[in-house]
């Protein structure tokens, strides 16, 4: 089948999150993002597996990314420093791109090894930010799934206006200092 010049798959991928960004990702249909494009929605049928294989091919795309954001917020730092800014990062894209967010915790049509390696960088940013405060593997297993529930628990309910609207700064402020304050008691536990 031949392919319209300029439409990719990349293409196609970021038409489809500029619509997920601008209008939710309930108004992601194949039609929306060819009208984007400029295309048949068939012609979308050579760059995806439908419906379904474009949330998964997005769902790969957004966890990758993030996971550069988490990478390169922590890049040359360590121990509360580097907590605050992971913390702070991942709120950030949280919020301010609740659809794509969203998709980094979606199933995919692909293999579970292929979103374990899109996700790979945002192990690794969340594990240098825990080994900094010298935990056994126990432990910083159990603080990284920690953090990530309380950032995610956050971020979901601000998205959903599930907090209220006034002092959240100072309310997530408060939480990273607990995480910080208990990251701190479990490293001098240990020393």
């Amino acid at each position: 089948m031949a392919r319209r010049v300029g439409v990719d798959k990349e293409a196609v991928l970021a038409a489809a999150l500029d619509l997920i960004d601008n209008h939710g990702a309930d108004k992601l249909t194949l039609a929306a993002v060819a009208e984007r494009l400029g295309i048949q929605a068939p012609s979308l049928y050579s760059h995806v597996n439908g419906l379904g294989g474009l949330k998964s091919d997005l769902s790969i795309a957004a966890t990758a990314e993030f996971g550069d954001v988490l990478a390169d917020s922590v890049m040359g730092l360590s121990g509360d420093e580097a907590l605050r800014s992971f913390a702070n990062a991942y709120r950030s894209y949280a919020t301010r791109r609740p659809g794509r967010y969203a998709l980094t915790l979606a199933p995919t049509l692909e293999s579970s090894e292929t979103k374990r390696k899109a996700g790979a960088r945002t192990i690794r940013a969340t594990a240098a930010v825990i080994q900094s405060y010298g935990l056994s593997k126990t432990d910083a297993a159990r603080a990284g799934r920690s953090l990530r529930a309380a950032l995610h628990g956050f971020s979901t309910l601000e998205t959903a206006n599930g907090i209220g609207s006034t002092g959240l700064d100072e309310s997530f402020t408060y939480l990273v200092d607990l995480l910080l304050d208990g990251l701190g008691s479990r490293a001098q536990s240990r020393t």
